[in-house]
């Protein structure tokens, strides 16, 4: 077994109750994804969408962070009803904004989100737009764009009927 995945055993899918063994070879790695982390200034934040426009003052919040996803970007996320969150990637070098394709709710213990600054690899954990079947659903995100990898339940078991995201 790979160390990443241990590490990955041990934090994205604490909530699951997966053995470290389980499904080693199968789900993606952070290190595969890997990116060079970005250390210059953050350029302006640019608000090109309606929907950008109306959570300015989110994005604007955001925007301070350092980057924290993805190599250039900053990953900002907010609650969008009881338990539920939401969010936007923004480009540090470009201030360009991508909206997460997912809310997330109902990810029990752990975190909603497991992501690094050094890696494209996000893993939404929980239930995606209160529709999907509960579990680890693994993205990439390149070129402004979230690409769905796999899918997993607690047991490591391939899920489907995963939701089409928000256009």
């Amino acid at each position: 077994m790979t160390r990443s995945f241990h590490w990955l055993g041990r934090i994205a899918f604490a909530w699951l109750g997966l053995a470290a063994h389980t499904c080693a070879q199968d789900v993606p790695k952070f290190t595969q994804f890997a990116e060079k982390v970005y250390a210059g200034p953050s350029a302006p934040l640019r608000l090109a969408t309606q929907d950008d426009r109306e959570f300015a003052t989110r994005l604007q919040e955001g925007a301070k962070r350092p980057v924290n996803f993805a190599g250039h970007h900053i990953l900002a996320t907010w609650g969008c009803g009881a338990e539920c969150l939401g969010g936007a990637v923004i480009d540090a070098r470009t201030g360009t904004v991508a909206w997460l394709p997912y809310s997330v709710c109902c990810w029990g213990e752990g975190e909603p989100f497991y992501f690094r600054k050094d890696s494209r690899l996000i893993v939404f954990s929980g239930v995606l737009n209160e529709e999907s079947p509960k579990g680890a659903h693994f993205f990439e995100f390149r070129n402004g764009e979230f690409r769905h990898l796999t899918s997993r339940a607690s047991d490591g078991s391939v899920l489907s009927g995963i939701p089409e995201p928000a256009k």
